[in-house]
């Protein structure tokens, strides 16, 4: 493997991707390439009768913040890394990019919705690894353990 491709929005299941896919690079010594992924635009409201707007998505300092974190990550470990911000559908977003620099594997965390939960919200997870050409690895986020009774 030369190019791991590691998708992060910042969440707890994300965080442990990224670890993972550091990993990963470090023992077959690959490259990282983190990407996030914005919106192009934000619904708002335009008055109090559900008339609704696009406007441009700004990105935020914890946008910025999402890959600067999955990048100090890579240089604790020694790991070559690069980075990009992407904008649009993450789903396209990430298999293009993926596609794009010759990845040999995708990492994406997922949160771990149910089934239904993920046909309401949709599933990043999900749509990469349904259109991507790529290998993709998928990382759960740890489920929290409830205390065993003594």
């Amino acid at each position: 493997m030369k190019r791991i491709l590691i998708a992060t929005d910042g969440s707890a299941a994300a965080h442990e991707a990224v670890e993972l896919g550091v990993e990963l690079a470090r023992d077959e010594a690959a490259e990282a390439v983190f990407v996030h992924v914005v919106p192009l635009s934000d619904m708002v409201s335009m008055n109090g009768f559900g008339l609704m707007s696009a406007v441009p998505y700004e990105p935020t300092e914890s946008d910025e913040q999402v890959l600067e974190d999955a990048q100090a990550v890579a240089e604790r470990e020694g790991v070559p890394a690069g980075a990009a911000f992407l904008r649009g559908d993450p789903v396209a977003e990430i298999t293009r990019h993926a596609d794009t620099i010759d990845a040999d594997l995708i990492v994406v965390g997922s949160r771990g919705h149910g089934g239904f939960a993920s046909a309401l919200l949709g599933s990043v997870s999900r749509g990469i690894l349904g259109a991507s050409r790529r290998p993709v690895l998928v990382v759960r986020a740890a489920a929290v353990q409830d205390p065993v009774a003594s």
